[in-house]
């Protein structure tokens, strides 16, 4: 979670919510790809930081591994995840607007779609929650 926090300032100092991301490999060590939001600076509404953490994974079948991510995914990249095939999702921060792994929606975990990885909320969850805090808070 460390280093999904370090992409979550990167975010943050180019303007952008901070939420970072990393995929690692199945030893939970090895550092496949990072992300964090680049939605101001692409002007793109996908470049969120777990999209761009999957692809930059350059891989479409993550089975083995796990999403890290600073904030519960929201529906879209719950979504990439799954169609990923990651084996485990890992967030720190709840999102009661628009998380889709187990606050408002809970995608991964819905009968009706095939892959079905672990989730796991809550890691670090004051540190995570505390960036996005700060950040809102500087801009009120």
């Amino acid at each position: 979670m460390n280093q999904a926090l370090a992409q979550a300032a990167l975010a943050a100092a180019e303007g952008d919510v901070p939420v970072g991301a990393v995929i690692v490999g199945p030893d939970g060590f090895q550092l496949v790809s990072q992300g964090y939001n680049r939605r101001q600076v692409q002007h793109d509404p996908l470049a969120h930081a777990e999209v761009e953490a999957l692809r930059a994974a350059g891989s479409w079948n993550l089975a083995d591994c796990t999403l890290v991510v600073t904030l519960e995914p929201c529906p879209m990249c719950a979504g990439a995840a799954l169609a990923s095939h990651v084996g485990r999702i890992v967030f720190g921060a709840w999102d009661p607007k628009l998380g889709a792994c187990g606050s408002v929606w809970d995608l991964p975990r819905d009968p009706h779609i095939g892959a079905q990885p672990e989730v796991v909320g809550g890691v670090e969850e004051v540190r995570c929650a505390a960036i996005l805090q700060d950040f809102f808070d500087s801009r009120r």
